[in-house]
């Protein structure tokens, strides 16, 4: 608002409103003032209002000092939202599925020597299955009851670095199939 002012006053002073000493490059009619020079001191005025209001909060024993943070939005739980393609679970199940499967077959392909084509062949699928249903219905049962993720991470452990740890291991897991099925031997 001072800014506003100031520059108004300027623009609209007989200083600025003579470009040079010609009469043909003027914007305004001043031919009757005199050339002035600048002093390079400028005013500038503020015309806020001052408000009656204190800025220290009255202290009264029955009130409290702050009042209660807003109610969060309202979360919708419906499963339709929670699986759509945008909700917050199919890439956080991925992920958690991706991590633990890309540990488990690195830790079998270890101990065993299989790849991972050969440990679902070998009895690995009903394990995956029943991995994938358990962690699916970990993750989608807090959602379903309005808990998000972001509100239980903290520290090392965020939801954003969840995320992330999720797709590297999505990541991985492709390498891994595709790195055996180039080579036609285990990674290990």
């Amino acid at each position: 608002m001072a800014t506003s002012a100031a520059t108004q006053s300027i623009l609209l002073s007989p200083m600025a409103c003579v470009a040079c000493r010609s009469s043909t490059t003027m914007f305004l009619p001043s031919t009757s003032l005199p050339y002035q020079q600048r002093t390079g001191r400028m005013q500038v005025r503020c015309n806020a209002e001052e408000t009656e209001k204190s800025i220290i909060p009255e202290t009264n024993p029955t009130t409290p000092l702050l009042s209660p943070p807003p109610p969060a939005p309202k979360v919708n739980t419906s499963l339709s939202d929670l699986l759509a393609f945008s909700g917050p679970a199919p890439e956080r199940i991925n992920g958690r599925l991706a991590m633990t499967g890309f540990v488990a077959a690195l830790a079998v392909e270890l101990a065993k020597g299989d790849g991972l084509v050969a440990q679902l062949a070998n009895g690995g699928l009903p394990w995956f299955l029943g991995t994938s249903v358990l962690l699916s219905l970990a993750s989608l049962i807090p959602l379903s009851k309005g808990v998000s993720v972001e509100s239980k991470s903290d520290g090392v452990m965020t939801s954003s670095a969840e995320m992330w740890n999720g797709r590297f291991a999505m990541l991985g897991l492709v390498a891994l199939a595709f790195t055996e099925f180039v080579t036609g031997s285990t990674l290990v």
